[in-house]
């Protein structure tokens, strides 16, 4: 599985992603400030890691910023993303589950190491969106409306 990961600037727990997520053995993509370690546009970031997923150049993506919340909304412009913004391994593990998000974004100012350690493990845990949902996420396919910078 490819991964992209992004964050807007050098945060101690975006860099400590990354490297947990390369060492559970994925091919990782670093975007934004993981890749030219100064800060970066969060729209800009948002968008890029949403763009690796919506042209299929990885699987899934993690988007940091300070509260999470700009990264989330840029990347949820893109067509075919469902960029979701947690807190805790349980809703990071339904997100994917029910609502088949394909970005989980995290707070870098609210997220600690331990805590990060286990939302990853839970976004990654799992493989594919509960079949009673599809027609939910079906409904949310045919909602979406392409963006571009």
């Amino acid at each position: 599985m490819r991964i992209a990961v992004g964050s807007d600037d050098a945060y101690s727990i975006a860099r400590f992603i990354y490297e947990y997520v390369r060492s559970k053995g994925y091919d990782v993509i670093a975007i934004g400030a993981l890749k030219t370690g100064k800060p970066e546009s969060w729209v800009r970031v948002g968008f890029e890691v949403a763009r690796c997923i919506a042209d299929r150049i990885a699987d899934t993506g993690i988007l940091l910023c300070y509260t999470g919340t700009g990264v989330c909304i840029a990347a949820n412009k893109v067509r075919g993303v469902r960029a979701a913004l947690v807190f805790d391994a349980t809703t990071a593990r339904y997100a994917r589950l029910w609502n088949d998000a394909n970005i989980l974004v995290l707070s870098a100012r609210l997220v600690s190491e331990e805590v990060a350690r286990e939302i990853v493990d839970a976004w990654l845990s799992i493989d594919k969106p509960d079949p009673s949902e599809s027609e939910n996420i079906m409904l949310l396919d045919r909602l979406d409306i392409d963006r571009c910078l």
